[in-house]
Order: C-alpha cells, then sequence, then structure tokens
C-alpha cells in the first residue's frame, strides 16, 4: 500500500485545527502543562499522606508493643509477688498458733453501755472468746512485729507490724523483702503498749484478697447481716483484745479519719460523731469521750479507700501490763 500525500496533509490540516480550536477554548499548551503538574502535584500528596499514614501505623504499634511489654512484665511481677505473700501467710500460719482463750479474773469489759439492752448485739459480743498469740518465734523473722489482727467475715488473719514510718511496708513484706503486696502494719505515731483514742492499721487491698483485700467486703450488704461479722479480735505482746465495728464506708482519699490526738474530750466526741454518720450501715453502738477505737484502712481501687473503724469493748491483760485499771 503507497502513501497518500494528499491524505497527510489532511491529517496536517486537522492537527493544525485541533490546536486552533484548543486555543480558541483557552486550552493551549500551558494549560495542559498545569494539569500534568497539578496532577503531579496530587499524586506527590497522595504519596505524603500514604507515608504519614505508614508512620502513624508503625508508631501506634511501637507503642502498643511497649505499653504491652510494660504490662506484662508488671503482672509477671505482680503475679510473683502474690506467690510469694502466699508462701509467707502459710508459712506463718503452719508456725505459729492462735489460740481462742476463755475469759479469766484478768478479763476486762471496756466501758459497757449504761443500759442493758438485751436486744443490743454488744451483751453477745462480749461473750466471744479473745485470741491469743505467742510473738516469740515471729518476732525472730520481723523484730518489728508488734500484733496479730483477725476480722471476721474477710481473709484477714495476720501478724501486723510497725516501724518509724507509714512507707516502708508498703513495698516490703513480712521478711522484709521488697514485695509490692507489702504488709499490714500499725501506724508509726500509735503506742502498741498502751492503744491511742484511734489506732490505726493500714494495707494494700490486693485482688487476690490478701493482706487488706477482702476488707471491701464489708460495705456489702450480705456482710453486714451477718452480726457475728461486727467484731475485730487483736492480740498483742501486751494484752488480747475485741473490739465492737460501729462505722463502714468507701470515701474518696482524705485524711481526717486518721487523727491520733485530740485536744480535747468535746473534739474528739465531735470526731466519732464524723465517722459514725459516714457508715454505710447503722450499728447500735453508743460511743464516748473514754471510749478507744480501732481504724483498718486499705484502698479501693485508684483514689477511693474502705474504712471500718471498731470501739474497744473487752480485753485481757497479759505479762503483768496494767495500763488499764479494771472498774
Amino acid at each position: 500500500m503507497g502513501i497518500n500525500i494528499k491524505d497527510n496533509k489532511h491529517l496536517k490540516d486537522d492537527k493544525e485545527l485541533s490546536y486552533e480550536i484548543l486555543k480558541s477554548l483557552n486550552i493551549g499548551d500551558n494549560d495542559v502543562n498545569n494539569e500534568e503538574v497539578k496532577s503531579s502535584e496530587v499524586k506527590v500528596k497522595n504519596k505524603k499522606r500514604l507515608f504519614l499514614r505508614k508512620e502513624l501505623i508503625y508508631l501506634l504499634l511501637i507503642i502498643f508493643l511497649v505499653f504491652g511489654a510494660y504490662s506484662g512484665i508488671n503482672l509477671i511481677k505482680w503475679s510473683m509477688d502474690a506467690k510469694n505473700t502466699e508462701k509467707q501467710i502459710n508459712e506463718i500460719n503452719t508456725s505459729t498458733e492462735v489460740k481462742e482463750v476463755n475469759d479469766t479474773n484478768d478479763t476486762v469489759i471496756v466501758n459497757p453501755p449504761k443500759e442493758e439492752n438485751k436486744e443490743n448485739p454488744y451483751w453477745d459480743y462480749i461473750k466471744m472468746n479473745l485470741i491469743n498469740v505467742n510473738f516469740k518465734d515471729l518476732k525472730k523473722i520481723n523484730n518489728d512485729t508488734v500484733g496479730w489482727i483477725q476480722v471476721n467475715g474477710t481473709n484477714i488473719n495476720y501478724p501486723f507490724v510497725q516501724t518509724n514510718d507509714n512507707t516502708y511496708y508498703l513495698k516490703k513484706d513480712f521478711n522484709k523483702k521488697y514485695n509490692s503486696a507489702g504488709w499490714v502494719f500499725m501506724d508509726y505515731r500509735n503506742n502498741i503498749s498502751n492503744f491511742d483514742k484511734n489506732t490505726i492499721l493500714y494495707a494494700h487491698g490486693r485482688v487476690d484478697g490478701t493482706m487488706f483485700g477482702s476488707l471491701k467486703n464489708i460495705i456489702k450488704s450480705n456482710w453486714y447481716n451477718d452480726k457475728s461479722n461486727h467484731v475485730v479480735k487483736l492480740s498483742t505482746e501486751y494484752e488480747n483484745t475485741l473490739w465492737q465495728v460501729f462505722s463502714i464506708y468507701r470515701i474518696p482519699q482524705t485524711s481526717d479519719y486518721l487523727n491520733i490526738n485530740f485536744s480535747s474530750d468535746e473534739k474528739y466526741e465531735k470526731f466519732l460523731s464524723l465517722l459514725k454518720s459516714r457508715s454505710e450501715y447503722q450499728f447500735e453502738v453508743d460511743l464516748n469521750k473514754d471510749d478507744k477505737i480501732l481504724t483498718l484502712s486499705t484502698c479501693y481501687k485508684e483514689s477511693d479507700r474502705v474504712v471500718l473503724h471498731a470501739k474497744l469493748i473487752k480485753m485481757e491483760v497479759k505479762n503483768g501490763n496494767n495500763w488499764y485499771i479494771k472498774k
């Protein structure tokens, strides 16, 4: 097939016509080039977006992995601390005998109600046995040991310690080794040989129920409805004591219930009234300036506290201690 010169001429004319049409529509070479530039810019922007999206994904992935690793390490540490705590509890319970003891001539009913109302559970509580613990072997393990506590309706059945601050046993176990579970300890300001107006014990609220982890049971109705739960028993080197619960509550973190000393009887009675008014349940307990109280405090989640208050109702002196004169 030969080349038709005439046809080529027509093709050239058509091309020139097309250019003239584009020119008449203001779509010349510059506009065509602009469209190409815009198209290139869009592609660059899309590439940048894709790059940034990938970088963000990688960053989030790294954060997730770091957080996951951190959480995993903490979970392993928590689990190890829990096992060590459980091991210590078992060893202590195996080697220490906590005896229930009958009342003797040295048993004292402390500041009884003025009227004997038989419906008041107080009269049943004072018939309960005290507990007695020999601290000789416990003090060989930890010379900070000052007492033993039992709280009915909970897992709380441990020796407690005291040192010269309220931070040491937040991260130390009964063997004085690092442990995030800590141990049950008495406020450093208190005098174990002669109970203050307000004697305070602290411990972590562990989710596995150890230390004061089961103290949260007290704000449940089934704990309250069982009146045999409304007592706390202590044994120290100086005396064995029984305490009647009069207030239980959950509250945002505050220190106003942690007062030890009071400048007047009036201020102390006002303090007792405040504690009693906070209770989530009502207890038929009379309080006055001559009462001595016990406070248990632990964390509930992050910022709240679960608190129990009980008053001393019965005691028995040990080892010739005579701080309390029988009336």
